[in-house]
């Protein structure tokens, strides 16, 4: 396995400005006023948990990721006795006790099968406490469907076949409502599509290098790697041409759910 397997934190932060947007929407609909716990499972490289403990200056905030390279570009965030991190998978985490805010940004698309750790993580809040989850939606776009094809091509099927960005990765508004709903939480969802302006040589092959086309590039040796990258960024040249000002639009569809528990009379 070749080191593309390893998350990139100053890759990923490339583009941090359009990656930190559905972040501040997402929380902007989540209503606690004076939280004790909070967690961001799947932190990343910690800025944004980081601004968590700035909006509810009474919380212990947790932050909690698979990645020892984004752990490690996460410790400079950390603040003693309001802000850790710690390393865990998302699927097998589970609190020390009830949780007023429970955030996860961008993590579960990774996650087959996560309506049901939804539901488990709904059990674990505290009265009054928060859910609230962003995913990406696009896995129909052509940043998607093209590596999809490319990995199922009798060229790539051998090697990356099992590793195509699959079509039902996530859910749609409605059905996060409906799981979150079915655990006993007031629900609100919804979804935007942002039109990122992008700037630079392949800007569209830089966005996805360090997100779906990463475990692509896990499976290949370096000669392999760079054969399928040279093939994806063609088709994206031509999927997402650039405009006259030689910037390029890339539409990004992003699907968003919040939940609160009811509180016990």
């Amino acid at each position: 396995m070749t080191s593309t397997a390893a998350w990139d934190p100053a890759g990923y932060l490339r583009f941090g400005d359009e990656r930190a947007r559905p972040f501040t929407d997402l929380l902007a609909r989540v209503g606690a006023r004076d939280p004790r716990s909070v967690v961001d499972l799947g932190c990343g490289e910690g800025a944004l948990t980081a601004s968590l403990a700035q909006r509810w200056p009474g919380a212990q905030v947790t932050g909690i990721d698979n990645s020892a390279e984004m752990l490690a570009a996460a410790a400079a965030h950390a603040v003693p006795g309001r802000v850790r991190f710690a390393a865990g998978d998302v699927q097998g985490w589970a609190p020390d006790g009830p949780v007023d805010v429970l955030v996860t940004n961008a993590v579960l698309h990774w996650v087959p099968g996560h309506d049901a750790l939804l539901r488990r993580w709904a059990g674990q809040l505290a009265p009054g406490g928060w859910l609230a989850l962003q995913v990406p939606g696009n896995w129909r776009a052509p940043t998607h469907a093209l590596l999809a094809g490319l990995c199922r091509s009798p060229r790539w099927a051998g090697a990356v076949g099992d590793a195509a960005p699959a079509e039902d990765a996530v859910l749609d508004p409605a059905g996060y409502l409906e799981v979150l709903a079915g655990a006993g939480l007031a629900v609100d969802a919804w979804e935007t599509t942002y039109l990122h302006v992008l700037r630079g040589a392949d800007p569209v092959l830089g966005w996805v290098r360090s997100t779906v086309l990463r475990p692509v590039l896990a499976r290949l040796g370096e000669d392999d790697a760079a054969e399928l990258t040279a093939e994806y960024a063609a088709a994206l040249r031509a999927a997402y041409p650039p405009r006259a000002d030689g910037t390029t639009l890339l539409p990004f569809r992003r699907v968003f759910a919040v939940g609160q528990r009811g509180v016990s009379r």
